[in-house]
């Protein structure tokens, strides 16, 4: 027989299974004539595409190519990677992780390098509780936040007798055993549902699984908005737990929100932290869900941009980023493209730019005073540039940054 045996087993003509054992050692599973899955000759399953594995090798199939949750193992952080100070909502560090801040404390948060060993994770999101709310108010709440786009999950198929389930898998360290929640918002429809998780041991990395049936009555409109509100709370007053804790998917009541949830914020000296999260369809438990999609830092860092798009220059010296045109001897126009954005962002500058003529002239001109103008569209940024000298109207200029300078736009949910 040679040393090559092929062994075939089509089921049809046009997605057939082909397995095939070569001098490696190698299976290789095709379909229509591509291949999904190899195994080699230590018995170890590589994957392509859709297909994937749990920890301890079962083969699942995926209905999403790509993971739901962008940049859950917390690997961009365009913004910063550590402020401090934080006492109200906002997106500071970490990309696509709001953070719900009312009347819950004060915090540094930042992009840790503590994480959960041996499951190739190398950042982490910190709360570090630098002021306590040791005594919450009614209104009180401290979160995590993440906002799904509604049209990435039309394959929920929410509104019908198909609805799927979700499971959702992250890791937590907490200062605090206990019951810990997480919520899941469907603004569309005004609808939630909540999980309760206990930590057992306090300061320790903990792999937890939540899992949610299908909303066969809610709605998640096919657009550009928020889907799904996700939260990871840290801290919640009396308005969001004097009811039932809302564990089937009903009409908004805050009462029901967060019932139960401890208080990681009662102490100056506690830490959170959170890594490796990750959403699927379907029903899993720790033994069974598909194992973490790692993507590559380039390709995280372009799903990030269509919500957060930050071009700095820390290069040490001026950087020209793009062309403009001079209109009369101290103003000017220029033009930033970046990828496609959700929706025309808000752009904030960190600091004016230089200008600088094209025609080898030498130094740069006087800098800009006055931004007058900032106008977006989904794929560029224009900008009203004033009060420099020297110009000649109409001439084409290069534009650039100082050392340290940065254009952030923002277009999240």
């Amino acid at each position: 027989m040679g040393n090559i045996m092929t062994c075939k087993i089509n089921a049809d003509t046009t997605d057939g299974l082909k397995i095939v054992s070569d001098t490696s050692g190698a299976v290789d599973i095709q379909s229509n004539g591509a291949t999904k899955v190899t195994i080699d000759a230590n018995g170890n399953v590589n994957t392509v595409g859709q297909v994937s594995t749990t920890d301890n090798g079962t083969i699942v199939t995926r209905q999403n190519a790509k993971p739901l949750i962008i940049n859950g193992d917390m690997h961009v952080a365009q913004r910063a990677t550590s402020v401090t100070g934080k006492t109200t909502d906002g997106y500071y560090t970490v990309d696509r992780m709001k953070n719900k801040l009312n009347d819950a404390g004060t915090y540094t948060i930042s992009q840790s390098t503590d994480v959960p060993s041996g499951y190739g994770f190398t950042k982490s999101l910190k709360y570090d509780v630098t002021t306590a709310k040791d005594s919450p108010s009614a209104g009180t709440l401290g979160s995590l936040d993440y906002h799904v786009e509604a049209q990435d999950l039309q394959l929920l198929k929410y509104g019908t007798s198909s609805a799927q389930k979700l499971t959702f898998s992250f890791w937590v360290k907490s200062p605090k055993t206990g019951t810990h929640i997480l919520s899941m918002t469907s603004p569309d429809g005004n609808r939630h549902i909540a999980k309760a998780y206990t930590v057992s041991s306090a300061n320790t990395w903990e792999n937890h699984i939540c899992n949610f049936d299908g909303d066969t009555s809610g709605t998640i409109n096919d657009d550009n908005g928020s889907g799904f509100q996700l939260q990871w709370l840290l801290v919640a007053g009396s308005n969001y737990q004097s009811g039932t804790l809302a564990t089937s998917w009903a009409s908004y009541t805050a009462a029901n929100a967060y019932v139960g949830q401890v208080n990681c914020a009662d102490n100056a000296s506690n830490d959170f932290f959170i890594t490796g999260i990750q959403m699927e369809i379907g029903e899993f438990t720790s033994s069974t869900i598909p194992s973490f999609q790692h993507e590559s830092f380039g390709d995280s860092l372009i799903r990030c941009q269509r919500y957060c798009y930050k071009i700095l220059n820390d290069t040490g010296s001026t950087k020209y980023t793009t062309i403009g045109l001079a209109q009369g001897t101290g103003r000017g126009y220029g033009v930033w493209q970046f990828t496609e954005m959700r929706t025309a962002p808000t752009v904030s500058l960190s600091n004016v730019a230089e200008f600088q003529p094209l025609n080898g002239a030498g130094a740069p001109q006087a800098d800009f005073t006055t931004v007058t103008g900032a106008n977006s569209t989904k794929t560029m940024m224009l900008f009203d540039l004033s009060g420099s000298s020297g110009l000649t109207s109409g001439q084409a200029c290069a534009i650039g940054m100082k050392d340290g300078e940065s254009i952030l736009a923002t277009a999240e949910l």
